[in-house]
Formats: C-alpha cells, structure tokens, sequence
C-alpha cells in the first residue's frame, strides 16, 4: 500500500531517514520551546489526593507502546479496579461509564476501541471515558473500586498518582515537533521505567485461524506485529483507531481471495458485529512479580 502521512510521520519519530533528521534538526527551536512550556506546566501544577490507589500506565512519546495489555495485566490482581481513559476514537463526549464493574453499559462507538478492550478483557472492573480525569476518578470512588488504573495520564501531574512509562525505542530523541517525546521526566517527578521483554512479555493467541488470511489492524507502529504474525496473504495498515466500514473489510476479503481476516483485540471490538470470517491475533502480557511489588 502507498505509504501516507500517518505512516511518514511514524518513521520520522522513531526511524528517521537522512532528509527527516535534517528536518528534525530544523525544528529544535519548536522543540525546545515546548519542552520549556510544559516544564512550566509542570511546575505550575500541584497534585490533588484523591485518597484512592492511583496508577498511570503510559509512556513519553507519541504512538503505541503496549500500555493496554500492560494495564489489563496489572488491574487483574485486583477485585475491584477502574480503569479510566480519555476513549480516543469515541463518537461521544463527556463522562460515560462504559462497564460499571458487571455489565457493559454501552456500545463500542461511544466508548471507543480501547475502553472496550478493557471491557470485554477485565470481567470485574470499572471502565470510565472522560475528557476530565478528575471527575472520572470521583465517579470510580463512587462505584466503589478500590483502586483506579490512568491510561496514558503522566501529564496530568495534578493528580497524585504512581506512574510506569514504558520504554519505547527510537532513534530520535527530541520533543515534539522535531521528535516524538510530548515530555520528560522532569526533575522531582518520580516514575516507574519498564521495559518489554524485561519486565513484561507477550503471550501470543491465535483464535480461529485459517489457510488464507489477511492482516487488517488500525493501532499505531503497526508493524510492532510483525514478529508475532503467522503467514498472511496481505498486510492492511488504517490510521489508528480507524472506524471500519463493512464495505471496505469485504472489498479487502475478495480483492486478496482470503478467507478470513486476521485482526487484533482492538480491531475485533469494532468490527465483530459485521459477522464477517475473522481471525483474532490475541495479544497478552505476563508481568514480573516484582512490578507487582511496587504496585500492588
């Protein structure tokens, strides 16, 4: 497939070609500008206590990184977890309780893709879109969970909070626009780094496969799959957190005479209801016990 601007702006943040680190380096004065705004972001803000366990999982730069089946990992210890996120991709605004710890209360256009991944993976927790983490945590506290999980919150440094960043690998290493940190570690901010492959591995599921299949995912760095990928037909890469259409899914199915879809978690939340032939490329995570013993 022709390579588009998602697909660009992924190899000039994290494998950049000569003309993108000229470009990089062109930009420093922006990215050395933003870096200095949200430093004082930073320091302007003042943690509020919500006296409830708080943790974020996230990480530092633009894109994915593994943060959700890490999250779904850590949140199954616990019986009463929320798991709150801002629900990227959603058709709906403002708070909504997605899953209030025994049922799921709404559909996945209104919840998003991932919200629902947590939904459907984590049969006890609370799952809360909001664009407001604050209200979302009161709302948690309401429902009676006992500890609250952030999805990708390290900016919001006016909450107490426990924060774990993943480590993700790049060879730029500047601030937006000229690299893909959107911060630091700012000095006084303490975090958790982990790493895949250290401190958490993938365990890899493959539902329902057949002779002929085709890849079809919308996650960012796609080509993060490819070493956990069986043989596949073909490989169809949409921007990240893409609404599928059926129309399009069934072009794809008879243009590469497949005979079934090959997805992931979060793609098969979305289009699961079309009843087309799907194969699921089910990614988990075991964790270290001693990532527990910081958390737990």
């Amino acid at each position: 497939m022709k390579k588009t601007l998602v697909f660009w702006v992924e190899e000039y943040f994290y494998n950049p070609t000569p003309l993108q680190k000229l470009l990089s380096y062109l930009l420093l004065p922006l990215s050395w500008l933003y870096c200095f705004i949200m430093y004082v972001r930073y320091k302007l803000q003042t943690p509020e206590d919500f006296a409830v366990e708080i943790v974020s999982v996230g990480n530092l730069t633009v894109g994915g990184s593994g943060k959700t089946p890490l999250v779904i990992a850590l949140a199954k210890e616990h019986k009463k977890p929320a798991i709150i996120l801002r629900g990227y991709g959603r058709a709906s605004k403002g708070l909504i309780v997605v899953k209030n710890g025994n049922e799921i209360l709404c559909d996945v256009k209104s919840s998003g893709d991932e919200a629902m991944i947590y939904a459907k993976k984590l049969p006890n927790a609370a799952v809360i879109v909001s664009e407001e983490r604050k209200r979302a945590i009161q709302k948690a506290k309401e429902l009676g969970c006992e500890i609250i999980f952030l999805d990708d919150a390290y900016s919001k440094h006016d909450i107490k909070k426990q924060d774990i960043l993943i480590d993700v690998k790049t060879q730029n290493s500047f601030c937006l626009p000229a690299g893909p940190f959107r911060e630091r570690l700012w000095p006084g901010k303490k975090a958790l780094h982990v790493e895949e492959e250290k401190d958490f591995f993938r365990e890899v599921k493959l539902v329902n496969p057949t002779q002929k299949m085709s890849l079809v995912t919308a996650i960012a760095r796609p080509q993060r799959l490819d070493k956990y990928l069986p043989d596949v037909v073909a490989k169809h890469y949409f921007e990240d957190h893409h609404s599928f259409t059926k129309e399009e899914l069934e072009t794809i199915l008879q243009k590469d005479a497949a005979t079934s879809l090959l997805v992931t978690f979060k793609d098969y939340v979305k289009i699961e209801h079309f009843g087309l032939p799907l194969s699921l490329l089910d990614l988990e995570v075991k964790v270290k016990e001693d990532l527990f013993s910081v958390f737990v």
